[in-house]
């Protein structure tokens, strides 16, 4: 199937409703251009479910520390569904108090790549590659990194197509008509209806999300009622050994991914209702890397890193083939024809395409 075929695009929905059991608003906007969303799909299936140094659990974490840095909601609700489904722990999702300090340690990295990434030193990666009962490996490191830097990148995504204003209830994000007359994409793209395959798998899929989510909704429901049970006998067995601390109990299991973190006194397990749970220093933000009353600013030369010669071999190295996937995706980017609004700007699109593209380097310290 070739990437100008009309019929590409429901091909690439059909594919999403199997795997996923629901198309995101995300997947609808991109399918506009359905070469970048093929390659686009392939890397994020790669970094999220496919073999790699962090577990599936973990991965959606991330993710969610990183969504939740921008106030992006549609996408902590996206990532907290499947963070629960990959058998993740719902106390986690109560915040960075009760998750392991190993991936509690992100939060510093996580926070100025999200906002100020000109201030990243080689002392932020030493201090979580440091030797500890917490330490990371290189290769955890780099397979977490480049699931912020895509988190970062894809809330700006979110926010500028719209999808977070369309977020449904219980954290469901549906899309207005993107064409007239109440066509659905694939209609307006194809030139005609859905095919009955596409629908008879959206309703399925889509009742079976919604049970699924209604069976977690039980089970978090479940553990809430336990944890009470639990904090209560530990208070009480405290009372009787003195000398105890207050301290809470930790459980590890296959290494230090497994922390059983300790249970609040008001048992509750926090949902993506309250994304300030999943940050520190939240008034953490973006500023101007470059003030006028500042006479020494640190820059990034655009001279001085090429991906070609030094991010594509290091991350290939590490976390194999995610350097090739994500190499498509950069030339697949680079390569997108559209000149509509290079037209309403009155400029060739070229001249527009490089314009943002120094744009954001200057917002980012890249000169």
């Amino acid at each position: 199937m070739s990437g100008s075929d009309p019929e590409r695009p429901q091909f690439l929905f059909v594919k999403v409703l199997a795997s996923r059991g629901r198309l995101e608003a995300v997947t609808q906007q991109m399918g506009y251009h359905p070469q970048y969303l093929d390659s686009f799909l392939k890397m994020q299936h790669y970094l999220l479910h496919m073999d790699g140094p962090l577990p599936f659990d973990c991965r959606h974490y991330i993710a969610i520390m990183a969504a939740a840095r921008h106030q992006c909601r549609y996408l902590v609700n996206l990532h907290v569904l499947q963070f629960l489904r990959a058998g993740g722990d719902p106390q986690w999702l109560r915040g960075l108090d009760f998750i392991p300090p190993k991936l509690r340690n992100l939060n510093e990295i996580n926070k100025i790549l999200a906002h100020r990434p000109w201030l990243i030193t080689k002392e932020h990666i030493e201090k979580l590659l440091k030797i500890s009962e917490w330490s990371w490996s290189l290769a955890e490191l780099v397979h977490a990194v480049v699931l912020l830097a895509h988190c970062h990148a894809l809330t700006s995504f979110v926010f500028g197509c719209g999808c977070e204003q369309d977020e449904g209830p219980g954290g469901r994000a549906s899309l207005k008509p993107l064409s007239p007359g109440n066509q659905c994409f694939c209609e307006a793209t194809a030139g005609n209806g859905c095919s009955q395959e596409l629908l008879r798998i959206n309703r399925k899929r889509s009742l079976d999300s919604c049970m699924e989510l209604d069976s977690l909704r039980e089970r978090m429901q479940r553990i809430h009622v336990e944890t009470e049970g639990r904090e209560e006998t530990r208070l009480l067995q405290q009372d009787r050994e003195e000398g105890e601390g207050q301290g809470a109990e930790v459980g590890v299991q296959d290494g230090s991914w497994r922390l059983s973190p300790p249970a609040g006194t008001d048992g509750e397990v926090t949902g993506a209702t309250n994304l300030a749970c999943y940050m520190q220093d939240p008034d953490f933000g973006y500023q101007d890397f470059a003030r006028r009353d500042e006479d020494q600013t640190q820059v990034f030369r655009v001279q001085d890193y090429s991906w070609e010669d030094h991010g594509f071999s290091l991350v290939n190295r590490l976390y194999s083939d995610i350097g090739h996937l994500l190499d498509e995706k950069f030339r697949m980017v680079d390569g997108l024809q559209s000149s509509a609004m290079a037209k309403r700007q009155g400029c060739e699109p070229s001249v527009f395409k490089r314009g943002i593209w120094n744009y954001i380097h200057c917002m980012f310290g890249i000169r």
